[in-house]
């Protein structure tokens, strides 16, 4: 009896697999490692300590970029999350026809566009409108997070619907209860942990955004990324490492939690 194909037994295959992770993981490893180094240089190690982590927690620059990412971020993920959720309903609870493709590929445009076409189309549209309104607060940067995070919350929220058992929804209906209640009564508590997936996908993408948000911001309006892109502009010091470690094991548990939420079954 032939056996199926396997790429994992191809020549050479393991070799390959591990020079992709040392490539992809030797990096990260190595800056996490000069996190803990008590010396100011980041290349040449002097000792463990947690001198850098200290100096992170007690600086008001960090404090204050951390603080103003994390409300972007959950205000972007929030709505976005919103949004995606009844996009995800109105293209899955309904009869196929013309013009459901296109809408799905609109959804998913701002994935397709570069970042940076969108940064630049941001940055002239905002940039008008706060000559008309005189207004340059932080609803720039929720509007565009919103905005480009729609597409990272639609995709789990609409697998999660596709995935679902019709029965309960159609016997909910057959009992006559309205649209609304069949929703909030039997879809939405099946359709929960394809939403705390895609809320928490899109408040990492918001949450490590550079470009869009380096595009949009105004002035004093610097968040972690930026904060940090800003600096190692100017000088590199293991409290950039110590910062990025943080940031690295926050966005590991989220996606870790996204990914046991996501395959949780009905």
């Amino acid at each position: 009896m032939s056996r199926g194909f396997s790429i994992s037994a191809m020549p050479g295959f393991p070799f390959i697999a591990l020079l992709c992770f040392a490539v992809l993981y030797l990096p990260v490893a190595t800056l996490v490692f000069y996190a803990f180094n008590a010396g100011i240089n980041v290349s040449v190690w002097e000792g463990f300590s947690l001198r850098w982590f200290q100096s992170a927690w007690h600086n008001t620059a960090v404090q204050e970029a951390t603080i103003r990412s994390a409300v972007i971020a959950v205000v972007a993920a929030t709505i976005a999350t919103v949004t995606a959720t009844m996009a995800a309903i109105a293209t899955t609870r309904t009869a196929p026809y013309r013009g459901l493709t296109f809408k799905y590929a609109f959804i998913n445009q701002p994935l397709m566009v570069p970042e940076i076409v969108t940064a630049v189309a941001l940055l002239i549209v905002f940039s008008r409108i706060k000559i008309w309104t005189g207004y340059s607060g932080l609803g720039y940067l929720i509007a565009a997070h919103t905005a480009f995070c729609i597409p990272f919350a639609y995709m789990p929220i609409r697998a999660r619907l596709e995935g679902m058992d019709l029965t309960l929804e159609r016997a909910a209906a057959d009992l006559y209860a309205t649209p609304w209640a069949a929703f909030r009564r039997v879809t939405l508590p099946l359709l929960w942990p394809g939403i705390l997936a895609g809320f928490m996908l899109a408040f990492v993408i918001s949450l490590d955004d550079v470009v869009i948000t380096e595009f949009v911001k105004s002035a004093g309006q610097e968040t972690l990324p930026t904060y940090m892109l800003g600096q190692l502009k100017r000088s590199v010091t293991p409290e950039i490492n110590a910062i990025s470690t943080v940031f690295l094991g926050i966005s590991v548990l989220l996606v870790t939690m996204f990914f046991f939420i996501s395959r949780k079954k009905t």
